[in-house]
């Protein structure tokens, strides 16, 4: 079988219609309609047109790289070309200008990492979190920044200095913390067998520590 080359990054098609269209899909279409009024009036770009936030055009950085498998793409670059697409002159532009959702959304926590392996093997094989994107800064390649997601807990990675404190300490709701003990122990982790504290402050509380000294801990919150 023949073996198809890799496009180079120059060879990519960025037109506005294929990564707007990306974006447009997270978008309802009242926004489109007002999107469409005012960019032909000239009063606005796409972004803050659309009143899109932070979080679309990272989404749809990621998309732009999942229908590009055969391009050196990366994370980076591809946050430029979205930036491009929606009229900034660049992606420092656009995050500065891209407003987040109006009030607050949950938090997600930023827990040091020291070794991208060990890392993988805690959160991935043991604890079963999904990677939602990984960062690295072309002049860094070593230098790993991820976010994980497990249901509703977000969770960022960096081995980047000053981003978090080994040592430090989560605290997670769940809802059946007897049913994630007994997930976690069939799993298997050479290095921990947690076990279950019925009397902690809050409820039946889990706790785990990563290879790192964070700490998480598991409570199912007593009514």
């Amino acid at each position: 079988m023949t073996r198809r080359p890799r496009r180079d990054i120059g060879q990519v098609n960025t037109s506005r219609s294929v990564t707007i269209a990306l974006i447009y899909e997270q978008r309802c279409l009242q926004q489109l309609s007002n999107a469409g009024t005012e960019l032909h009036t000239g009063t606005g770009n796409v972004g803050e047109v659309m009143d899109l936030t932070l979080d679309d055009a990272k989404r749809a950085a990621r998309v732009l790289r999942d229908q590009l498998p055969d391009t050196a793409l990366t994370h980076s670059k591809a946050l430029e070309i979205v930036a491009q697409q929606l009229g900034f002159r660049d992606w420092n532009t656009a995050a500065s200008r891209l407003a987040y959702r109006r009030g607050m959304s949950a938090p997600v926590p930023v827990l040091r990492s020291l070794d991208e392996a060990r890392a993988r093997e805690f959160y991935i094989d043991y604890l079963h979190f999904s990677v939602e994107w990984e960062h690295r800064f072309d002049y860094a390649q070593s230098i790993l920044y991820m976010r994980l997601r497990r249901d509703q807990f977000v969770l960022d990675l960096s081995e980047h200095h000053g981003d978090g404190t080994p040592g430090s300490t989560l605290w997670v709701p769940v809802g059946d913390v007897t049913a994630l003990h007994k997930e976690l122990h069939a799993t298997g982790y050479g290095r921990m067998s947690p076990g279950i504290e019925v009397d902690s402050p809050g409820g039946p509380t889990m706790e785990v520590i990563d290879p790192f000294s964070n700490t998480i801990r598991f409570c199912q919150p007593t009514p």
